[in-house]
């Protein structure tokens, strides 16, 4: 499984499957922008009911775990993804460069809904942020 505090530039690419199943890429760069994209392939099927909402990852047979949607932007912009204990939460963009202030109102909502917003840090999407405040260090 991609660890996010190993990699730069990581992204998700979600495609839909012929048999309604998700393929769940993970995708980024390990330990530097001078590095190759690698990543992981994940499944998920989504739960009946749940209009796509709460998805089954299983990363590993026969392990499997729970991953919901919590917030979606109005103009599908953004969206966040969580797991239902809030031990993992994923604040996602379609472009790599959110803004501070679209970052800053998403964590007050999750702060809001009960998530531990004093442990986010942000993945470095660009050379210029390695060594900022507020993102992984790379190793």
């Amino acid at each position: 499984m991609v660890d996010e505090r190993d990699y730069v530039a990581s992204c998700a690419v979600w495609t839909l499957r012929d048999d309604g199943g998700i393929e769940d890429a993970v995708m980024g760069r390990k330990h530097g922008f001078d590095q190759p994209e690698t990543g992981t392939v994940f499944i998920a099927k989504p739960e009946q009911g749940a209009r796509n909402s709460v998805w089954r990852v299983r990363p590993l047979w026969p392990f499997e775990f729970i991953v919901m949607t919590v917030y979606v932007d109005p103009d599908y912009k953004y969206t966040v993804r969580a797991t239902p204990d809030k031990d993992f939460v994923w604040i996602l963009s379609r472009r790599p460069d959110m803004s501070e202030a679209v970052y800053l109102f998403l964590v007050e909502r999750l702060d809001q809904m009960g998530f531990d917003t004093s442990r986010f840090k942000k993945v470095v999407q660009f050379p210029e942020q390695v060594g900022q405040p507020g993102f992984h260090a790379v190793r």
